[in-house]
Order: C-alpha cells, then structure tokens, then sequence
C-alpha cells in the first residue's frame, strides 16, 4: 500500500479510516489516489501505519492508556485531535471536525464488519448530518449513503440496489429499477427495499417525501 504525500487543500473529499473489518488494499488505494486529507480513528492507527500509509489526522478520545505521542515522529507531519467527549461515537466527532473545517465531503472505510452494533451505528447516524457533510460508507460488498429528495443517476442493468430507511421513509417513488416503488412507505424491521436491482441501462430516479433513506449499490 503505497502512502499518500500531498494534501491538495480539501478538493477531494477526506477519507476516514475506522476501526472495523479492513477493505480490499485495491479499494483503500483507490480512495487514496487524489491525496485525501487522511484521518484515523485511533483504535485503528497502527493497522494503518501496517499498511505504509501517511496519516494527516489522529482522532480519538485515547482512553486505555493510548499514546498519541509516539506518532507524531514517525507520522510527521500530524494533527492530534484529542476529542473526550463520551456522548458521541469517534466516527461521528470525526465528522464534526470536518464540518468545522468546512470539508463538504467524505469517504469512510473500515466502518462495517466485526461487532454489528458498531456497523449499525455508523450506518444509521450518517441521516443527522443530511445538510451539513456528504458521507459515503464503503467496503467490499457495497457503497451506503444518505439520499435526497430527489435523487438520479446513470446505473447498468441488473445493478443490485437496496433501499433501507432509517425509520419510517414514505411517498417513495422510482423508475428503472425491477421492483418499482410508487407512492411507497418502507419501515425498517417492517418492510425495507433490499434487493431491488437496475432494470434496464439507464438513468435511476428515486424521489421520497418524508424520512431518511439509504441507497445501498451492491458488488455481489
């Protein structure tokens, strides 16, 4: 895994790193192609220091008697975020130091996987952040974000899709997808939009009135 060396003034949307199941090396490097500004969670630091990447941000409230320290020799230059706050989980005081930092976009890896209640979490929390950062969740199987109203964008046929509300999600509507939506409420643990698929090349459009609502674009 190569590591990263320039910084190119927040363009590209930072990326995240936490401390779940690691991606594919193809993924993460592809993620770090345009230099991104790189923050890592610190219960993840020395998984990634394994791996030989540059690490811009370390974050955390570094309890059990972590050192931030030692890091800033080796990972010079560094920014040291300490961030106590116990109310909030270090993902989402991650993305709070984005917002101040006016970063409007974010990939985040390494944030599924191992125990679900940290993979549901991270998942669902992204809805509070609807107007202030543009968060994207990616691991091997899929790619998770949060849709507006409105949304469209060009897919393949067969496409595997899942809609997954936060909640309860009503007058949803779609085109070009197998299962059409029409005027729809999905609630999740009652009814949810998993496995839908593209149904022909071309432009999907899903359209939703009230609630929070996850696209989930499927790799297998």
């Amino acid at each position: 895994m190569s590591s990263h060396h320039i910084v190119r003034d927040d363009q590209e949307p930072a990326l995240i790193i936490a401390n779940g199941a690691a991606c594919n090396p193809e993924l993460l490097g592809q993620l770090l192609e345009w230099s991104p500004l790189v923050i890592v969670l610190d219960s993840a630091i020395e998984r990634v220091i394994e791996l030989g990447i540059k690490v811009d941000v370390l974050l955390g409230d570094f309890d059990r008697g972590f050192d931030p320290e030692i890091y800033k020799t080796t990972q010079y230059p560094i920014e040291i975020v300490h961030t106590p706050d116990q109310d909030k989980t270090d993902l989402e005081k991650a993305f709070d130091y984005l917002i101040d930092r006016k970063i409007p976009a974010v990939n985040v890896v390494w944030a599924t996987g191992k125990r679900a209640d940290h993979t549901i979490t991270n998942i669902t929390n992204i809805a509070r952040y609807r107007d202030l950062l543009k968060i994207v969740i990616l691991d091997d199987h899929s790619k998770v974000f949060l849709l507006p109203r409105k949304f469209e964008k060009w897919y393949t046929a067969k496409t595997p899709i899942s809609l997954i509300p936060i909640g309860i999600v009503d007058g949803i509507y779609s085109t070009n997808l197998l299962y059409p939506l029409i005027n729809d409420t999905l609630t999740i643990g009652y009814r949810t939009g998993s496995s839908n698929s593209v149904l022909q090349d071309g432009l999907v459009t899903i359209t939703h009135t009230n609630g929070d609502l996850l696209l989930m674009e499927c790799m297998d």
